[in-house]
Order: structure tokens, then C-alpha cells, then sequence
């Protein structure tokens, strides 16, 4: 994020813009069916986040809870996070074998932008979990892990 009045920009430092995510996280995004925090309160570096995402209605995913880990390295959000599923999933952007968001199948990761927040990331998959190349994929048993 930048502010600025007269041509004059300023960018939010990396904690900032962390400090920002983490309050909207805990507020709750939207319909509740996607949401995000810090995986460890005591990480000062604010790198490790999970994810938690509810499959769409009318998909194979509808009703199953989907874990994800989020990590945020220094260049965040300068460069994207990483993106990786803590429950097992078949998407065609998801790595079968680690989980891993693979960011050259996933057009937010592979064209980020600074603005882009982990919220949207969020959004983006379960939008992708209903996309017609997702949505009747055959799924592995609900509850199994990477």
C-alpha cells in the first residue's frame, strides 16, 4: 500500500502492512468462508501464517474444511508469499505430491502485485476450487494430510 498527495508516495513497511493483515484476519473476511491468522504469536518476524478455506457449494469441495500454510518471507509483500496446503487437496495449481501453491499454475503468485493482500490469495483459491477445471476433480479422503 502507498499514500501519498502530490505526487509524493510513501510505502507501508513490511510489520505495517502485517499489523493490517493480521487485525482484518481476526476480524473475519466476508461470508466467513475464508480465513487467516498468525501461526505463531510469538514470531516478531510476522513470517508463518495458516489459512483456512471452506470448499464452495456445489463443488466436490463443498462442506470440507482446507488447511494452508502461508509463509511471508522479508521481501513480503514485495514478492509473494509461499503458499502451501496442510490438507490434501486436488487442484490443478496444487503440487499433488508437497501441497506447494505452485506460483506459474496461479495467476495471483505468479503476477503479484505489492497491493495483494493474503486475503486475496484466499479468495483466488477457493474461486479456483469452483472453476470448471476444479470443481468435479476426485478428492482424497477428507481429514488426510500433506
Amino acid at each position: 500500500m502507498t499514500l501519498g498527495s502530490g505526487g509524493s508516495s510513501v510505502v507501508v513497511p513490511r510489520n505495517f502492512r502485517l499489523l493490517e493483515e493480521l487485525e482484518r484476519g481476526e476480524k473475519g473476511i466476508g461470508d466467513g468462508t475464508v480465513s487467516y491468522g498468525m501461526d505463531d504469536g510469538d514470531d516478531i518476524y510476522m513470517r508463518s501464517w495458516t489459512g483456512t478455506i471452506i470448499g464452495p457449494h456445489n463443488t466436490v469441495h463443498e462442506g470440507r474444511i482446507y488447511q494452508l500454510k502461508l509463509f511471508c518471507d522479508k521481501d513480503y509483500p514485495e514478492k509473494s508469499p509461499t503458499v502451501r496446503f496442510h490438507s490434501r487437496i486436488n487442484m490443478t495449481c496444487v503440487n499433488h505430491e508437497t501441497g506447494v501453491v505452485e506460483p506459474k499454475k496461479f495467476g495471483i503468485l505468479s503476477n503479484w502485485q505489492r497491493e495483494y493482500t493474503m486475503e486475496d490469495i484466499l479468495t483466488q483459491l477457493k474461486k479456483e476450487m469452483a472453476s470448471p477445471h476444479n470443481r468435479k476433480l476426485v478428492q482424497p479422503p477428507e481429514g488426510t494430510y500433506f
